[in-house]
C-alpha cells in the first residue's frame, strides 16, 4: 500500500490526499509537521534523504517520490496494485 508522509497544512499535499480519496486510492497517511521533530519527521528524512513533504513510500516497489505531480501521476498507475 502507498504510503504517503504529509503536513496537513501543506497545500501540496492536500492535492495529493484530495486526488487519492477522490479516486478510491488506498493509502497510509503519514501525518507530521515539517518543522517540528517527530518519529514521523524522522522517518521521512532517513527515507527520502530530506524533510520535504508530501513523499510517496511504496514498500512493495521499492519507490521513493517527491513531488506531487509526480506522486499523484504514479498512484494512478500503481496505487491499487
Amino acid at each position: 500500500m502507498l504510503e504517503i508522509y504529509l503536513d496537513p497544512s501543506c497545500p501540496f499535499c492536500v492535492a495529493v490526499t484530495d486526488h487519492l480519496e477522490k479516486n478510491e486510492i488506498p493509502y497510509t497517511p503519514k501525518v507530521l509537521s515539517i518543522f517540528s521533530d517527530s518519529e514521523v519527521r524522522r522517518q521521512l528524512v532517513a527515507l527520502g534523504g530530506k524533510s520535504q513533504v508530501p513523499f510517496l513510500h511504496h514498500p512493495e516497489r521499492d519507490v521513493l517520490m517527491y513531488e506531487s505531480a509526480d506522486i499523484i501521476a504514479y498512484a494512478d498507475e500503481h496505487g491499487r496494485s
